[in-house]
């Protein structure tokens, strides 16, 4: 195979090694994650009270495990964010749980177009050549049609992570914003079919509106 021009890291994150949480784990994610919730600075708003949280599938990165979650609230709005460790060993439990929280009123249910909800954050850089810089993002989300089996994330058509779906979610770590390029993030049925795309970014020459960022925090 011949060199590439496109040196970037790709599947940087292991792929997911746990189910999602349940139990005295779910429980104390639940703590962390809440706590990270009242930080918010609401903006003024009348965020209410968190209801169920939905956890997505962990991913670790340079030896720290991400757990993301979201939860709809009392008020209409959705709280997003993540917990954060380093995994434990037979015989030590996960230490330095860290949590990050924010909100949004941008919800799948006022957004009937929308074919994939997606939340992300970055969580680090990755330096390249020439002293370009990728900013390493979280990905979590689900799709919102039918049929979803892998989701990828897409840097210039070159597949950066992938993720099977757990019970219908999925979380992505990948380099964007590299060379002016952008993550697509893109889903896929069983047989490999394209089923849906979202770019992390809002492109308002989109003709056909499909790429338009959602629950997203911005990245640089």
């Amino acid at each position: 195979m011949p060199p590439t021009d496109r040196f970037v890291c790709s599947f940087a994150a292991e792929p997911p090694q746990d189910g999602l949480p349940y139990g005295r784990w779910a429980d104390r994610l639940r703590v962390e994650y809440l706590a990270a919730c009242l930080r918010i600075d609401d903006e003024g708003e009348d965020l209410g009270e968190a209801g169920e949280i939905v956890w997505y599938p962990d991913r670790t990165y340079y030896g720290r495990t991400y757990v993301p979650a979201s939860t709809r609230t009392s008020t209409g709005y959705e709280l997003y964010g993540y917990v954060s460790f380093f995994p434990g060993t037979e015989d030590e439990d996960p230490s330095d749980l860290q949590a990050t929280a924010d909100f949004t009123a941008e919800t799948a249910d006022a957004n009937p177009d929308w074919k994939l909800d997606l939340c992300e954050d970055v969580i680090g850089s990755w330096r390249g050549e020439d002293g370009n810089v990728a900013a390493m993002t979280l990905v979590w989300g689900r799709p919102l049609i039918d049929g979803g089996a892998i989701a990828t994330a897409e840097l210039a058509d070159l597949n950066v992570d992938q993720c099977v779906l757990r019970d219908g979610r999925f979380t992505l770590i990948a380099p964007d914003n590299y060379r002016q390029d952008i993550l697509d993030i893109k889903l896929f049925s069983m047989n490999g079919t394209e089923l849906a795309r979202e770019s992390l970014y809002e492109d308002d020459g989109d003709e056909d509106g499909d790429e338009d960022t959602e629950d997203a925090v911005v990245t640089p």
